[in-house]
């Protein structure tokens, strides 16, 4: 047992690795892990005095057993034997699958990424980009059972949205999102997954991967966290509101526990005098698919172009965006009012709540006028024609800067001029042809509240 044993240094080395990592697995890394913990309950603890909605502890469990959770779950056990079946592999083949579908859902959620680095960047980036207002914010918001799972359903104009909704939510609660391919990429996806969003594919139609996703929202929904979901699935192309899908919207009511807790859904609409991603999308639309090349490098050449335009004192925010916050909706209240709806009625109600509330900006207020004059309008005219259709004004937010229909008018004849959408001609303003369809996505944001909103196609 005393003799000295000879062996190469490379050897050693490689020996005194393992027992450092061994060592570090089983009682130092253990150790840090409990120690940043605790920090972080207690800093979830004074958090959540603040909140509107506290943090569900279901949000803040460890990844690790949540999918633990998620893959044990007895109806995705019955999912993953079906598969098996259906395929013709075994069954450990078909769990390592339902295993690896859940790792890319779930969430890790970080109270300090998503408090102490999202809210501040998005607030950051929402004041630099626009001139953010709040619209309408309904008063029985506050009066929400604080027991109900909240679900913010929104309108999707812009990727902004996230963004945007982020911050002004952040009083309230910490908002989980479903995201789709486009955030799968890195950097981007560690972070969003720290903010508690889970990713999706929306183009799988595999039983299996919809089963592991719809149980992970049931979940969810039966742990209290709050959620935002947008009930169109994706981007406007055409700038107006589109049909709902039901995909989550389903999971969200089918797989809850009936006698759970009550899920309110709170309607939220935005608008904004510039969509970045407009002339994609059009096109887009154009071209009757939903492919457009929005990749992160034209994101990052926008942002420093932004970047170099503030260093030579050139930048202007890109008018004004805004969010207005309606009545909520109780699914037990709806259900109980309407039994035989279903899934399908509750979407068409929530649409329609959203779309009662899309703000009215300066920008789409004067793309429609232009749109439905059919021909030039002088400043005296446009500023008429802007009055007559404010006779018919909608219900919802409507945002005059200053108070003064006339400078709203001339703000947005400003961005329209440098973006080239309008010409002048001899003191008359027209629509510019080569760009009547970004002009006409911009009038349809709005066209749903007027009386006359099949006069524009």
């Amino acid at each position: 047992m005393t003799r000295t044993v000879d062996m190469p240094l490379w050897l050693l080395v490689v020996l005194v690795g393992f027992a450092a990592v061994t060592f570090a697995s089983h009682f130092l890394f253990p150790s840090v892990r409990w120690f940043f913990r605790r920090r972080m309950e207690r800093a979830v603890a004074r958090l959540n005095t603040r909140l509107e909605r506290p943090i569900e502890p279901f949000k803040l469990a460890r990844r690790h057993d949540m999918i633990q959770r998620l893959i044990y779950d007895p109806e995705v056990s019955r999912a993953i034997v079906a598969h098996a079946r259906a395929e013709g592999i075994p069954e450990n083949v078909a769990f390592e699958q339902a295993k690896r579908y859940a790792r890319e859902i779930v969430p890790g959620f970080s109270a300090t990424a998503y408090f102490g680095i999202a809210i501040r960047l998005a607030k950051w980036l929402s004041r630099s980009l626009y001139r953010v207002r709040l619209g309408h914010l309904d008063d029985t918001l506050t009066g929400i059972d604080r027991d109900a799972t909240v679900v913010f359903v929104m309108n999707h104009r812009s990727n902004m949205d996230y963004v945007l909704v982020t911050w002004l939510a952040a009083e309230r609660s910490a908002l989980s999102y479903a995201v789709g391919e486009w955030a799968r990429v890195w950097p981007l996806s560690h972070l969003i997954k720290a903010m508690g969003a889970y990713f999706i594919r929306r183009k799988s139609r595999g039983a299996l991967y919809r089963r592991v996703l719809a149980r992970y929202v049931g979940m969810a929904t039966d742990g209290g966290v709050t959620q935002a979901m947008f009930p169109e699935g994706g981007l406007s192309l055409t700038g107006a509101l589109q049909p709902p899908k039901l995909g989550l919207l389903k999971y969200l009511v089918e797989e809850r526990e009936p006698e759970g807790r009550d899920v309110v859904f709170v309607p939220v609409a935005l608008n904004y005098d510039r969509v970045f991603e407009d002339r994609l999308l059009v096109a887009a639309g154009q071209a009757g698919g939903r492919r457009f090349p929005a990749r992160i490098s034209v994101i990052a050449r926008f942002v420093l172009r932004q970047v170099w335009l503030r260093l030579r004192g050139r930048y202007h925010r890109h008018g004004y965006a805004a969010v207005s916050f309606g009545a909520p909706l109780s699914l037990r209240a709806y259900q109980k009012g309407h039994p035989a709806g279903g899934v399908e009625g509750l979407a068409e109600a929530l649409m329609a709540r959203i779309g009662a509330e899309v703000p009215v900006l300066p920008v789409p207020l004067v793309a429609r006028a232009l749109v439905l004059s059919g021909g030039p309008l002088s400043r005296e005219a446009l500023d008429a024609c802007v009055a007559r259709m404010l006779a018919d004004a909608p219900r919802a937010y409507l945002h005059l800067p200053r108070d003064d229909l006339a400078y709203a008018v001339r703000f947005a004849i400003t961005v329209l001029r440098k973006r080239g959408m309008i010409v002048e001609r001899h003191g008359a303003f027209a629509v510019n042809e080569a760009e009547r369809p970004l002009m006409q996505y911009y009038a349809a944001s709005i066209a749903h509240l007027f009386a006359d909103a099949a006069g524009i196609e």
